[in-house]
């Protein structure tokens, strides 16, 4: 693993080595970006602020799913417990805005989830997650684009009321549904990313604001009527709870993904004025603007209607209607639409910076990384993601693959809460450097006396390798077993949450099995949990990175809670939905050994130990001065 102080993975290795599979990258710091200048590698606009980050956040958060969620959860879980459920939810969600917002600001630079596990974890497994996150966010935005067109057949009169070249067609004998509506809206959000992020914000931020009045309608409207008639939903027999605590936790655990779409802030990273200060609020603000949205759309909706009695399709405008204020579906029929636009940008817009940043770090190929001069975003990686995304919205009902864009959240928002504990604990302490750096790094190494990569190719033995030897305050752990003692309690950590959750959701096991294998996740959990509190943090931690920013509290305890949510979550996804992704990943993974491997920018790397990168870099700008 990488974060068992493998060193990053010490410079030149072969594929057979096991290095290979977890060599990290550095965080682009002024060296790097002025290395990548020098290169004609351009960089991403500065252009983005709060309000254009609340906008991104919010917009590619609150989608359709609310309208319709509220009537399915209540109906089936929650109740008039409703509201609860989309509290928990939210608090759910804000521990994993907890971590991207850390690790947004300490290394903003765009690829989101991608990019911290390749500097927290290793190559092979940012590969994974990459590939995953352009799985969610193409089959999401596809999804997303083909449910448009229905309601904006609404507004029209009815299903079938779009005209003739935008409605949906069969085509005869194969029986594929075609949506002309679909693709021709993918094309003209492509079209738009394309001008400008300063631009496509502020037209998203126009759309999002078109939804939010819709919502805010159904809170007004909805809480005078509900004040009006007694809100008679509330006073029913059964209580506030009528399917327990566990309904409405039940409730929370499918109420989690409507809040899926926040990191897509963290994606633009490298577009934000001040990243530092304005990613964690960013993210902050639009979490929690979402999750007062949703709860008092919910408190007014079940107050008006039981919840028994909601229609599980259309639960709000039929609220509305039962209390004789049919129009209302026009208004909540243009706040869905819009809300699937902004979703819909939200989707493509993080899709073409992944791409990007895989491009830069050589694991693809070079055109995805290219900027464009003009208008200062990656023009060939957004045209290829929108034609991509055009054509599975054209051809494909991909509303049956919508659990693999719910499997690729939970994969990146477990990685971003392990990076956290990687991070605090054993951050690398090694970084790489092209192999053009050699003379300098090796002046420099020679100068201070400290061996890279190979010691006996300096004549330096290793035991002059000085450790660290100050002493904790735990007598079974000292400076120089420290980073290996939290490595392992990591690893046993992630293993226990992994061996409960599956022990706690596999009901086919007999109790006997389910037991012993609770009790050993539970053992290496609180081992893990017990370990990690009782040993000091990396010191190394203060200068990772961007310092300055925000600092994820409740360390080591949050991100943990953040993994078992979501690795509880993960194990309770269907079969076929993992089978599935599975597929794409090994697929990915074959990519990575003909291509991504080779083609890597760290494949003749140099490693030195992260203290000295400063000198080196100075060291060469000397020498080329």
């Amino acid at each position: 693993m990488g974060f068992l102080d493998c060193g990053g993975g010490g410079g030149k290795c072969s594929f057979g080595g096991f290095k290979t599979l977890v060599r990290r990258k550095q965080v682009d710091s002024e060296h790097a970006n002025a290395a990548s200048s020098a290169t004609g590698q351009h960089q991403l606009a500065k252009a983005l602020t709060v309000p254009h980050l609340i906008t991104i956040g919010v917009g590619s958060t609150i989608g359709s799913g609310v309208y319709i969620l509220v009537g399915t959860v209540a109906r089936e879980h929650s109740g008039p417990a409703l509201t609860v459920s989309f509290l928990i939810a939210g608090i759910a969600a804000a521990l994993s805005g907890f971590c991207y917002a850390e690790l947004a600001s300490r290394c903003p630079s765009a690829g989101s989830a991608y990019h911290y596990s390749y500097i927290c974890i290793g190559e092979a497994f940012a590969w994974l997650i990459g590939w995953a996150l352009m799985l969610e966010y193409t089959i999401g935005g596809s999804a997303v684009a083909r449910g448009i067109s229905p309601n904006l057949a609404l507004l029209f009169g009815g299903p079938n009321s779009l005209p003739s070249f935008l409605a949906r067609q069969t085509i005869p004998g194969i029986g594929i549904v075609v949506d002309p509506c679909a693709s021709i809206l993918v094309i003209v959000v492509t079209g738009l990313l394309c001008l400008g992020i300063k631009e496509s914000a502020f037209v998203q931020g126009i759309v999002t604001a078109a939804n939010i009045c819709a919502l805010m309608f159904i809170i007004i409207a909805g809480g005078y009527l509900g004040f009006k008639t007694g809100w008679r939903g509330y006073e029913l027999p059964a209580g506030y709870f009528p399917f327990g605590g566990q309904g409405m936790l039940a409730g929370a655990s499918t109420l989690f993904f409507a809040y899926a779409g926040f990191d897509s802030v963290t994606s633009t990273a490298e577009e934000v004025k001040n990243p530092q200060r304005d990613l964690p609020v960013g993210i902050g603000l639009a979490l929690s603007i979402c999750c007062t949205l949703y709860i008092l759309v919910s408190a007014v909706i079940v107050g008006l209607v039981p919840y028994y009695a909601m229609d599980p399709d259309t639960p709000i405008s039929s609220a509305f209607a039962s209390h004789g204020i049919k129009w209302a579906a026009y208004v909540i029929t243009i706040g869905s639409c819009t809300a699937l636009c902004s979703s819909l940008m939200g989707s493509l817009l993080p899709q073409s910076r992944i791409l990007m940043a895989m491009a830069r770090d050589g694991l693809l190929p070079s055109l995805f990384s290219q900027v464009n001069k003009s208008t200062q975003v990656p023009v060939k990686s957004t045209i290829v993601t929108g034609l991509l995304a055009t054509i599975l919205a054209f051809f494909m009902d991909v509303e049956q693959l919508s659990g693999m864009v719910s499997l690729g959240t939970l994969l990146a928002y477990t990685t971003v809460a392990i990076s956290v504990l990687i991070l605090r604990y054993v951050p690398p302490d090694e970084v790489p450097f092209p192999s053009e750096f050699q003379e300098v790094i090796d002046s420099v190494s020679l100068r201070r006396n400290i061996p890279v990569e190979n010691t006996e190719a300096y004549g330096v033995s290793s035991e002059n390798i000085p450790l660290l030897t100050t002493t904790e305050k735990y007598p079974f752990v000292n400076k120089g077993n420290r980073r290996k003692v939290a490595g392992w309690a990591i690893m046993a950590t992630c293993v226990g949450v992994l061996v409960l959750t599956c022990a706690t959701s596999s009901l086919s096991l007999c109790r006997t099995i389910r037991y012993i294998l609770c009790g050993i996740g539970l053992v290496l959990l609180f081992s893990g949990v017990i370990l990690l509190s009782s040993i000091d943090q990396d010191d190394a931690r203060h200068n990772f990175g961007h310092t300055g920013g925000f600092i994820c509290p409740m360390v080591p305890l949050l991100p943990i809670a953040c993994i078992l949510i979501n690795v509880y979550l993960l194990v309770n996804i269907s079969a076929a939905t993992w089978t599935r992704v599975s597929v794409w990943l090994v697929v990915a993974l074959f990519a990575y050994i003909f291509y991504g491997r080779k083609h890597s920018l760290l494949e003749n790397a140099v490693y030195v130990p992260a203290s000295h990168v400063d000198e080196i870099y100075e060291t060469s700008s000397n020498c080329v001065s």
